[in-house]
C-alpha cells in the first residue's frame, strides 16, 4: 500500500478500525494483523483518507464510497419518517455478517454512513448487559433490544451514543464507532 495505489475496500477497512482503535486497541490489533497489515499502513490509509476527505476539488460522499468500494452489493429505496433515501450497501470482509450503509438523498447528499447487520444475517441475542460485548452489535440492534433506548451525541462525526434501559431497570450508555459497539458506560 502506497500513496500512489488506488485506495480500496483494504483501506477503507483500516479507516475504520483507526477510528475504533481509541476504544478497543486489542481487537483493532488482531484485526489489522488478521488483515497482514502493520501500524504504519493502517496510519496511511487513515491520512489518505483524511486528505480525500478535505481535498479542495474532492469527490462528494457518495461518489468517494462509490470509487473507494465499487458498486455497491445492494441499493434499495427507503422511507424514514416523510423523507426517502436511497440505501447502499457494501460488504466488509473484515465482518462478513455486516455491511457498510450509506443513507443518501436524491441528488446524492450523504445523510447517514455506518455498519449495519447484513441483509439475512441472523443479529445477537441481547438480553443483558453481558450480551452487550465490544464489536457485538450495532446501533440499531442495541436500541431494539433495550427500550426506550435514546440517542445522545457522540464524540466525534463517526461516533454514536445511546442511553440504554437495561433489564433491572438501570441506565447505561453505549458507545459506538461507524455503528459498532465499542463499550458501555
Amino acid at each position: 500500500m502506497t500513496s500512489s495505489a488506488p485506495f480500496g475496500p483494504l483501506d477503507f477497512q483500516l479507516v475504520l478500525l483507526r477510528r475504533m482503535a481509541d476504544h478497543q486497541p486489542d481487537l483493532v490489533e488482531d484485526a489489522r494483523r488478521q488483515l497482514g497489515v502493520s501500524v504504519a499502513e493502517m496510519r496511511e490509509a487513515n491520512r489518505r483518507w483524511q486528505a480525500m476527505l478535505h481535498a479542495r476539488r474532492g469527490r462528494g460522499a457518495l461518489a468517494r464510497y462509490r470509487s473507494v468500494l465499487g458498486a455497491p452489493e445492494r441499493t434499495e429505496r427507503r422511507r424514514i419518517g416523510d423523507l426517502e433515501c436511497d440505501a447502499l450497501l457494501w460488504p466488509v470482509p473484515l465482518w462478513p455478517d455486516l455491511r457498510f450503509e450509506v443513507l443518501a438523498a436524491d441528488g446524492g447528499a450523504v445523510w447517514n454512513e455506518w455498519l449495519v447487520r447484513a441483509p439475512g444475517a441472523k443479529g445477537p441475542e441481547l438480553r443483558t448487559p453481558a450480551d452487550l460485548r465490544p464489536w457485538s452489535c450495532t446501533v440499531d440492534e442495541a436500541a431494539k433490544a433495550f427500550p426506550p433506548a435514546r440517542p445522545m451525541e457522540g464524540s466525534a462525526p463517526t461516533r454514536w451514543r445511546l442511553a440504554l434501559t437495561l433489564p433491572d431497570g438501570k441506565q447505561c450508555v453505549a458507545e459506538f464507532t461507524w455503528g459498532l459497539l465499542q463499550r458501555l458506560s
